[in-house]
């Protein structure tokens, strides 16, 4: 649809509603394969297999955990293919027109760490294909610049680069690259397993692990009880639907080039529930293959590639690794920050620069490394408190407007989503309360039991949600306090 004479600071061609949609079913599921076939889902779908400590508990507990995830992504998507519009603007309806600017920079700031982080790991990959070779080893082992190894900067830097070129043609290449990259990825995936399935000898689902490693491997997790226990099994579906917390925010940024709710429904039955279950079984699978080749619990994929033997097979493992790990970093950690940037400064930022200012911010970071040190626990923090911007949203949108909004609006300074001057004080109330029992007081106190943390972004989607409806019906009966 066409904007009619839009506001300047909150409009430019990026943020408009979507004027072409060309993403069928498809492309939505590979938005899927994009977001979980990496190394770190991979290593959190294998570490969940561990807890679950048995097939029949896993499939149990992952299976749920998908249908929750399934159902949250079409009640974004569905907004998304409705308006059109990424989720900053989005936004504006509930936070104001201004006030939308805090979510978006709350997920961008999320989006920069983790943008980081697995540029760092898609790198780890390569770095250690290539120090098989004697020569390359003793550079790793020898040569240093700005706290890394020489041999890992420079794979850093060539990896952080890629991505910058499948990103600057706009999102009609993301969508090109995805539909590419997410089918290649589980073949390599399937390589994998068949590869220590058959090396191994045997086709198993965990039985071949011994319950006293189970429980070592698993002791740091941070999860309750011991592998497949009730505490354990809720709290691995509790992990695996927050996984998602920060796509359930940005992802009708994809869905707003959907070609219709039908296409969007089907792609994500294939890539939530259906693709997310085939994955941590692949992962299971693998995971207990090689143990049984190699005798130790390998976690992470490139741990298992560079122990292969097949210098072919290893290279063909870690640049589908990489490839996997630059997909997740496109969708999740690229495009989001990108509008979100955007959003903060339409007049100045577009889809492209707010993305080369999210790769620049992960560049800077890299020297530090704050992804390996105890800053993660920061970001952990403050990506906790998506989880009442979510509730807030979605109460909004569906609870609030049924679904009916007035997509124009949303992008005029004095209009219908003006609130108090471009801040809705009814969200940020709503936010703050939310936010404090989903990140503050789990994270600085002891107030609350230790299993809280583990389900705190639903406390956060519940308080934040029902505080803000409370507020908007007590508005809806007292105008005076409408706006």
């Amino acid at each position: 649809m066409s904007i009619r004479n839009p506001s300047p600071s909150l409009h430019n061609e990026d943020l408009a509603p979507a004027a072409e949609r060309k993403w069928g079913a498809f492309s939505i599921f590979n938005v899927w394969t994009s977001d979980v076939h990496s190394l770190w889902g991979y290593y959190l779908a294998a570490s969940l297999f561990l807890l679950c400590g048995s097939f029949v508990n896993f499939v149990i507990a992952i299976g749920i955990g998908s249908l929750v995830i399934f159902f949250l992504m079409s009640l974004v998507g569905n907004a998304g293919v409705r308006t059109g519009v990424p989720f900053p603007v989005l936004a504006r309806a509930s936070f104001g027109t201004f006030g939308a600017n805090v979510p978006a920079l709350v997920r961008a700031v999320v989006a920069c760490f983790w943008y980081g982080a697995q540029t760092a790991a898609a790198s780890g990959a390569i770095v250690a294909l290539l120090i098989r070779n004697e020569s390359l080893l003793a550079f790793h082992q020898n040569s240093h610049l700005l706290g890394h190894s020489t041999l890992e900067v420079i794979c850093y830097v060539i990896v952080w680069a890629l991505q910058l070129l499948i990103i600057q043609r706009g999102m009609e290449t993301v969508r090109k690259f995805q539909d590419w990259a997410g089918p290649a990825v589980w073949i390599m995936m399937l390589i994998l397993a068949v590869y220590l399935v058959v090396k191994s000898g045997t086709f198993s689902f965990g039985s071949e692990i011994p319950r006293d490693v189970l429980i070592e491997k698993t002791k740091d997790a941070g999860v309750p009880g011991e592998p497949g226990s009730f505490a354990a099994l809720a709290a691995v579906s509790a992990t695996w639907i927050t996984y998602f917390a920060a796509l359930y925010l940005n992802f009708c940024d994809f869905s707003r080039y959907a070609t219709s709710e039908k296409a969007l429904r089907k792609g994500n039955l294939w890539g939530l529930p259906i693709n997310l279950l085939a994955f941590c079984l692949v992962a299971g699978v693998t995971t207990t293959a090689a143990f049984t080749v190699y005798g130790e619990v390998l976690l992470h994929p490139e741990m298992i590639s560079a122990k292969f033997e097949s210098w072919f097979l290893a290279l063909l493992a870690a640049l589908t690794f990489a490839i996997a790990t630059l997909g997740i970093n496109v969708v999740a950690n690229f495009v989001s920050p990108a509008f979100d940037f955007a959003n903060v400064f339409p007049r100045q930022i577009n889809f492209k620069r707010g993305g080369y200012i999210a790769a620049l911010i992960a560049l800077v970071l890299y020297p530090f490394a704050p992804w390996e040190t105890g800053a993660a626990h920061f970001v952990n923090f403050i990506g906790s408190t998506m989880g009442p911007i979510f509730g807030i949203m979605m109460v909004d949108y569906y609870l609030i407007r049924k679904s009916q909004l007035n997509v124009e609006a949303l992008y005029h300074e004095n209009g219908e989503f003006r609130f108090q001057n471009g801040w809705h004080a009814s969200a940020f109330i709503a936010f703050v309360v939310g936010a404090l029992f989903s990140s503050i007081l789990p994270t600085f106190t002891s107030i609350l039991p230790d299993w809280w943390g583990t389900y705190g972004w639903f406390f956060g989607v519940g308080i934040g949600g029902a505080i803000y409806f409370v507020l908007r019906m007590g508005a809806r009966r007292n105008p005076a306090f409408a706006s």
